[in-house]
């Protein structure tokens, strides 16, 4: 129990196990022994191409160029999520969530002055108003220019990608400047030790792997902490019903069409359909509920967003179990990405959970196996509250949409499917808006701001008290503040599709 840890044994690649070994890799150099093992027949899963804007940070550490990742990866950039036809399900309903906070949040909580103008008719939206990024998202706008630095911009964003060849770009750059270990082997056999942490994993041709610390990165099949060491399922269905996604790349019609500036969420009659715009084709995907809507009826539905080209194209179907382990770090094993669990891609949440898990295992690296246990029991309360804070966010969507016409946006709103915390928080705000006093722990996943985008988008109403609106002058002058900034950047922003273009013959300035 006292012996030090030198070496890391990753099970699994794809995007999950080769981020986790080029942050702990980057962070601990030749000090730590890292291998990743992985069947190169199985392929990966490859569908989520929406990030955080933390990914840049994340590239960054692990010593990626930005203009190499795009090249690379065929990614766009991403400034946030369109949800269509979520409130009433008419033809003009949308909104958006933006990664830029409103102006002067949270020092300024324009939400009390919106409402009141919105009272007196302005139909501006609550993000439109308060967000300049609404303005480049719908006109198709990039979030920097050329001569911005690496993972720089005018405003906040994140990629749209082709996950696997994140997995290709990473797996290259662990290997050959990072130096670790890559072994193309199926783990057929776990070896457990008289205190039940795992020896090693025996590969088909390697036969035992050894090490201190094992990451289990091996998929749904959690083949070390789930079979293993016999993890329990967390299932979340009972509050996040879909079950089922559907999906297929989509070609653009001509070389240079618009690539769109953020993910486009529509929402169905048992689910919703993404669509995101990388550099040389779309991904869109219809993810819903079996037990709400059949397979034949939501390749209806995607036949008919998707349009006449449908008819040529190959679709996937991915089965989506909404949930997560018991415990993510037990004994000498921590899961990251689907060995640790999954939920819909609402909020593009699966890359982001792997960053955060990944970035803590690499900087909280314990020395010893004795302090293995307390770093473990701390990555447990940490990453539960994380899940179920998506959990919770992914919900609201859903239980303050107005749609009838199903019984799957019925039995959403159904109380007995609200985590009750959500609950109580929507009691709060009906009085007053978000603030950074209901997100007070350092593990939140989404700020205060994301839930006004996100309630105000949905037409919640907050009753604020008269005493809210003592700052007026403050609040019409950063109206006016976001209004001047569209106007300048409609002047200076080159489209999503004419910056990546001059990315094939330039580079974005190093930091």
């Amino acid at each position: 129990m006292t012996r030090d840890i030198r070496s890391i044994c990753i099970v699994g690649g794809g995007s999950a196990g080769w981020l986790t070994a080029g942050l702990i890799a980057a962070r601990h150099g030749k000090d730590l022994d890292v291998t990743l093992v992985e069947s190169l027949e199985r392929g990966t899963i490859g569908v989520g191409e929406g990030t955080w804007p933390t990914m840049r940070n994340t590239l960054r550490k692990i010593g990626i160029a930005e203009t190499d990742f795009i090249r690379a990866c065929n990614a766009s950039f991403k400034q946030g999520a369109k949800f269509a036809r979520w409130r009433t399900g008419k033809a003009d309903d949308a909104y958006y969530h933006p990664l830029v906070l409103p102006q002067g949040f949270p020092d300024l909580d324009l939400a009390p002055y919106w409402h009141e103008a919105s009272a007196g008719g302005d139909a501006m939206s609550y993000s439109d108003a308060v967000c300049f990024q609404d303005f480049l998202c719908e006109n198709g706008l990039a979030p920097k220019l050329i001569t911005s630095p690496d993972y720089g911009g005018i405003a906040n964003y994140a990629y749209h990608l082709d996950a696997v060849r994140l997995g290709e770009l990473l797996h290259d750059h662990c290997v050959n400047k990072l130096g670790v270990r890559h072994i193309d082997d199926t783990i057929n056999h776990v070896e457990l030790n008289e205190a039940g942490d795992v020896a090693a994993v025996v590969g088909s041709k390697s036969g035992p792997i050894r090490a201190d610390l094992f990451v289990d990165c091996s998929g749904f099949a959690s083949l070390l902490l789930g079979q293993a060491l016999d993890v329990p399922f967390i299932d979340r269905s009972d509050v996040l019903f879909i079950d089922r996604a559907l999906a297929v790349q989509v070609p653009y019609e001509e070389a240079d069409s618009p690539i769109t500036a953020h993910t486009v969420s529509t929402a169905q009659k048992h689910g919703w359909i993404w669509d995101i715009g990388l550099q040389n084709r779309r991904g869109v995907g219809y993810v819903w509920s079996s037990r709400h809507g059949s397979a034949e009826q939501a390749e209806e539905a995607l036949a008919a967003y998707v349009g006449p080209a449908f008819a040529g194209l190959s679709t996937r179907t991915i089965p989506i179990r909404s949930g997560h382990r018991e415990t993510f770090w037990k004994n000498n094993v921590v899961a990251v990405g689907l060995a640790a669990g999954f939920l819909e891609p609402l909020e593009a949440s699966a890359l982001v959970m792997i960053e955060l898990s990944a970035d803590y295992i690499a900087n909280a690296m314990p020395a010893t196996r004795r302090a293995m246990d307390f770093v473990a029991r701390r990555f447990n309360t940490m990453t539960r509250y994380r899940w179920d804070r998506v959990i919770e966010f992914l919900k609201l969507h859903y239980i303050l949409s107005e749609r009838d016409d199903s019984a799957f946006w019925r039995d959403n709103r159904d109380p007995a499917t609200i985590p009750q915390d959500l609950q109580d928080q929507l009691d709060l705000w009906r009085h007053t808006p978000p603030g950074e006093h209901d997100f007070a722990s350092a593990h939140e996943m989404f700020p205060a701001a994301s839930y006004h985008y996100v309630l105000y988008g949905m037409g919640f109403q907050t009753a604020c008290a008269p005493a809210t609106l003592a700052r007026r002058d403050a609040a019409m002058d950063a109206f006016a503040q976001n209004t001047a900034m569209k106007r300048k950047l409609a002047s200076m922003m080159p489209t999503n599709r004419a910056l990546l273009n001059k990315l094939r013959d330039y580079r974005f300035p190093p930091l």
